[in-house]
């Protein structure tokens, strides 16, 4: 059965949903604890890691939990109808710190943070688990994974380039008065899309065994055998590292390392922008190469253009008439379409790491598979980010005296670290089992 359009962008919808929160704390988390409520770099960092890392508990938890839920709405549409307003509720109270002495904010910072984190992984994990029970197709989940990238990327653009003209517009002068206000607006739409993956997309597939055979211990060792999730898991890690550092790391590249303010509100939105037109271009290409030929590929193109930006980064801007653009956003633009092809690449890859557990063990474990991917994504965003906030204090950062070697140190992280995480990625993919005839090759294996 092929899926409707109205199914088929009701699922985006679930992804736009959460990620207009995610992106927008992933994107000025940092600046809001640091520059807004004046929290040190040092312990932000800290709170993100921590936070973080703790969700390799957590997420492994609702994943067994998904695995186990029997209920009139299906296994993983409760989640969505039960956690959306409480996962609103927590976003616009992180972005809310009192006034408080400055070791009570990091105690709040912390704990919001960490709400925050929980709250989407009861929503997120049964997101990423639903597409593979929507349908055993891949044509139709490699279309599901354009259209959740179409989600993530409007999220995305939201989320970074509309945050701070937001705040100015509605914050009357005061920051801290504009994130509040920005995040009650990002809020009232993220239930919106959230009641339209619940109304709208349904479950088909199965798994065939009942939620009493569910055993935990040997559940995960099969998990962590599985080849294909293996891959995934580091795969989308080591993206989310990446794409972690370098949004929060823009801001800061932008305003102190080339010295033009005003390209944050240009460079951010080139990130979702990119992800957008990668959304409708890679179905298309990794249909005809296969995942694996598909994602190196764009990797290897990744470098050569960030290579590009290093080179162009303090070039002499082109005149355009009375425009002037700077070099850098040439290959920087190119740069997050390239690398916004793996992404449909990772969203159609977890999908199909139930079918390679079922090909092995006869079950399916969409719940605790999901749980672990997500546990990448969580954790590859809060080392990201905790390393950008690492690399400011490292580069001995400070706002309003910023020295040339700190803008040196942060230039040279920013495409250092880039350029080790595209290099580790590919090493990573070139391991995906499941292209071509996998199936016989994995009867084979196993025979």
């Amino acid at each position: 059965m092929r899926l409707s359009l109205a199914e088929r962008a009701s699922y985006g919808f679930g992804d736009f949903g959460y990620s207009l929160a995610y992106n927008m704390a992933g994107a000025f988390l940092l600046y809001y604890y640091t520059t807004v409520v004046g929290l040190p770099a040092a312990a932000v960092g800290t709170i993100f890691l921590v936070a973080r890392l703790l969700d390799a508990v957590i997420d492994p938890l609702v994943g067994i939990a998904v695995d186990k839920t029997r209920s009139r709405w299906g296994r993983t549409r409760p989640y969505f109808l039960f956690t959306a307003a409480p996962y609103v509720a927590v976003f616009i109270a992180t972005f809310n710190v009192p006034h408080w002495s400055e070791g009570a904010q990091l105690v709040y910072a912390f704990l919001t943070f960490k709400a925050l984190g929980i709250i989407m992984s009861l929503g997120s994990i049964p997101y990423t688990a639903l597409m593979p029970m929507m349908t055993d197709n891949p044509a139709d989940r490699l279309r599901l994974g354009g259209w959740r990238s179409i989600g993530t990327s409007v999220g995305v653009i939201l989320g970074t380039a509309a945050t701070m003209p937001l705040v100015g517009a509605l914050g009357g002068g005061s920051e801290a008065a504009g994130f509040s206000r920005t995040c009650l607006l990002f809020g009232a739409l993220s239930l919106f899309a959230l009641a339209m993956l619940f109304r709208n997309c349904r479950e088909r597939i199965a798994d065939a065994a009942p939620a009493s055979a569910f055993r935990v211990l040997p559940a995960v060792g099969q998990m962590l055998h599985n080849r294909a999730w293996a891959v995934c898991f580091g795969f989308c890690l080591l993206y989310f590292v990446r794409f972690g550092a370098m949004l929060g790391l823009t801001i800061f590249y932008a305003k102190d390392v080339v010295q033009k303010p005003w390209l944050i509100p240009v460079m951010l939105p080139m990130v979702s922008g990119g992800l957008l037109l990668a959304a409708f271009i890679a179905p298309p290409i990794l249909a005809r190469t296969g995942i694996r030929k598909g994602c190196i590929g764009a990797v290897v193109l990744a470098l050569a253009l960030l290579g590009m930006m290093s080179a162009l980064d303090h070039a002499a801007d082109l005149r355009i008439g009375s425009l002037a653009v700077p070099p850098l956003l040439l290959p920087y633009f190119a740069f997050s379409i390239v690398t916004s092809v793996t992404i449909t690449g990772i969203f159609s890859m977890a999908a199909s790491t139930a079918d390679y557990h079922q090909a092995l063990y006869g079950v399916r474990r969409e719940g605790l598979l999901s749980s672990g991917i997500s546990t990448s994504t969580k954790v590859g965003m809060a080392v990201g980010s905790a390393l950008g906030a690492f690399v400011l204090a490292w580069a001995g950062y400070a706002p309003d005296a910023v020295s040339e070697a700190a803008r040196a140190d942060i230039r040279g992280a920013y495409f250092l670290v880039a350029g080790i995480l595209l290099a580790a990625q590919a090493a990573v993919v070139w391991f995906w089992p499941m292209d071509g005839a996998w199936r016989d090759q994995l009867r084979a294996k196993v025979a």
